[in-house]
């Protein structure tokens, strides 16, 4: 018998690798390649840590690659139309069983990948948005000691004691 730890490291290598070459077969046909190569490797971090490593730079070019998605009308029209595509293909293979890989089978996998575009594509599309709406970051005051208190908040991040903080207190 297999103990907890093995079932759900076990569990862990299962799932996170069925993401990770699922989304590496979406990088060339089409679909949210990038975002489920990061969904894998988040995954299997939690389990291997040695996979960490790769996670922050797949993270920063599948954020990109999301937003670019979404960045214009024609864009966003074109990855629409994709996810329609791949819904209508799904339906009509399900449909015409005569068909090359003719079935439900090769349909709901189209169906699944159609279903999965469109709300990834939903979810840049809210990202875009918030990241409009979002407060531009505050610059850091040019005269220190303007009497705003912004002495104190700008030596402790540079890690020096705030004025009047004894020696050593950071």
């Amino acid at each position: 018998m297999l103990k907890g730890g093995a079932v759900r490291r076990a569990t862990v290598l299962v799932t996170g690798g069925a993401l990770l070459l699922t989304g590496v077969v979406l990088l060339v046909l089409p679909g949210p390649g990038l975002l489920l190569v990061l969904a894998g490797l988040l995954v299997l971090s939690r389990e291997f840590p040695g996979v960490r490593r790769y996670v922050d730079p797949v993270r920063d070019r599948a954020l990109r690659a999301a937003d670019d998605s979404v960045a214009s009308p024609l864009r966003l029209a074109a990855s629409v139309l994709a996810g329609a595509g791949l819904l209508a293909a799904g339906v009509t293979w399900g449909l015409r069983p005569r068909l090359p890989f003719g079935g439900w089978a090769t349909g709901s996998g189209l169906i699944l990948s159609g279903l999965v575009l469109l709300g990834l594509l939903l979810w840049s599309l809210n990202r875009a948005r918030q990241a409009r709406r979002a407060p531009t970051p505050a610059t850091p005051p040019s005269r220190v000691g303007s009497g705003s208190g912004s002495e104190d908040t700008e030596q402790a991040v540079h890690g020096r004691p705030p004025t009047g903080a004894p020696p050593g207190d950071v």
